[in-house]
């Protein structure tokens, strides 16, 4: 028996039914927790397991605390605000640095025969298949004081003593770019290789040159897919803990890392609860503007 047949002989309406497990999967694994995250941080640290307690009133009754919310904006102690700005400039410049990197990409695999695209594409995503933590933890070995580029750089004799890679900004950026560089390219191809070159001809024709044609023309028609894998890329960075964790050093300030720290070193589980909610309220924006153009092209694909 079909599923759409199961699904009609349980259920009156079959389109009820097959919304009916994405749905369940929705309110198990993102909004429960997500309700439970909420519920911890309007209450107190306690000495238990897990190590939180509702703070009640003189007569019994549950008080919801706002503490955690207010120590986050507490401009005595800036350690919060300077995460959550220092996570955003980190995300903004690693997406920046995505999209130079991954445009010229993106658009030589469009413009590539169609033989050698699944090939360079392939390319793109095979890294993918293999751990994200050895990927990241491989940047060490090219990175430090004695790696592989600081010692090609000295046996050309480009440089006297090696470089401090490791443990600064530099490094958090590759290991950002270098990560989520397939979700940049990606959304770019897509978009990429449905544009019409009879346009450029056309372009061509009245005058105009390559360069003229491809930002008056190209870089337009690829806005959609240029905003889809930008967010794409600074969603995922702003929270980003594993990359900082391993090679930035302990004055790269991110959230994912103060987050990390809250739960698990100060055991502060309401103060941790509280900077996640807020984390997620700030990233609501980014997807909501990911949300508004993949409508778009979706309408424009129909």
């Amino acid at each position: 028996m079909s599923l759409a047949a199961t699904l009609k002989k349980w259920s009156p309406n079959p389109r009820a039914g097959i919304v009916l497990v994405p749905a369940l999967w929705m309110t198990f694994f993102f909004l429960a927790p997500f309700a439970i995250v909420l519920v911890i941080s309007f209450m107190k640290s306690a000495i238990a397991m897990p190590p939180v307690a509702f703070e009640y009133t003189a007569d019994g009754s549950i008080s919801l605390l706002t503490t955690s919310y207010a120590r986050l904006f507490d401009f005595d102690d800036l350690l919060y605000i300077n995460a959550y700005l220092g996570s955003l400039k980190m995300a903004g410049v690693a997406t920046l640095c995505a999209l130079l990197i991954g445009y010229p990409m993106a658009y030589a695999i469009a413009r590539a025969p169609g033989a050698w695209r699944h090939v360079l594409l392939m390319m793109v995503i095979l890294p993918s298949w293999t751990s994200f933590l050895i990927r990241i933890y491989a940047w060490i070995g090219l990175l430090k004081n004695n790696g592989f580029i600081n010692n090609f750089l000295i046996w050309l004799g480009v440089i006297d003593t090696p470089i401090q890679m490791m443990q600064t900004d530099f490094a958090i950026y590759v290991g950002i770019v270098y990560a989520y560089l397939p979700f940049m390219i990606l959304p770019l191809y897509t978009n990429l290789v449905k544009h019409d070159h009879t346009l450029l001809e056309a372009a061509n024709d009245l005058g105009a040159n390559r360069w003229t044609a491809f930002w008056r023309i190209t870089v337009p028609l690829s806005f959609n897919g240029i905003v889809a894998g930008s967010m794409l890329v600074f969603i995922p960075a702003v929270g980003e803990f594993v990359i900082p964790e391993i090679l930035g050093g302990p004055d790269q300030l991110m959230i994912g890392k103060v987050l990390w720290q809250e739960f698990f070193n100060n055991r502060d589980w309401p103060s941790a609860s509280a900077v996640a909610i807020v984390m997620l309220a700030v990233l609501m924006i980014p997807i909501a503007i990911l949300q508004k153009y993949q409508n778009k092209a979706s309408e424009e694909n129909a």
